[in-house]
């Protein structure tokens, strides 16, 4: 069964890394003593049904048809705290602590997309420092 595995590891249940906050479970990570990249089954399209309201809206707003720019977007974790990745930071972006996380991991995945895009569109994200800093109009 796909993303059972992960480098060495078993992937026991949709809270393993949360519940394991080192997640130092394979070989690999034991020898250099940290957690390795992002812990989900990587071979899930995204399924619409499990689209929240706010992601519904805003493709409808944009105009487009799917998702696919955000396909690769899903919840990881960090030191045992839920967290998505954000490329244009390169860095991990913590979800609150009293967020109530589905069981369901491609509702979870479709919350860190949800989580991404408000981020990314907030005053809080370093970008939009730079861009008031360096706009030139």
């Amino acid at each position: 069964m796909a993303g059972t595995q992960y480098r060495g590891s078993e992937i026991k249940d949709v809270n393993q890394f949360i519940d394991d906050a080192k997640g130092l479970e394979s070989e690999r990570e034991q020898e250099i003593g940290q957690h390795i990249g992002y812990r989900y089954d990587v071979n899930l399209v995204p399924d619409y049904k499990h689209i929240t309201p706010y992601l519904s809206k805003y493709m409808e707003i944009m105009g487009w048809d799917d998702l696919n720019w955000l396909e690769d977007v899903h919840m990881g974790y960090e030191e045992g705290n839920a967290a998505v990745f954000d490329r244009n930071i390169n860095g991990w972006v913590r979800v609150p602590s009293n967020w109530e996380l589905p069981d369901n991991q491609q509702d979870r995945d479709m919350m860190a997309r949800e989580f991404l895009l408000k981020f990314q569109m907030s005053d809080r994200h370093p970008l939009s420092t730079l861009r008031k800093a360096y706009m030139k109009f």
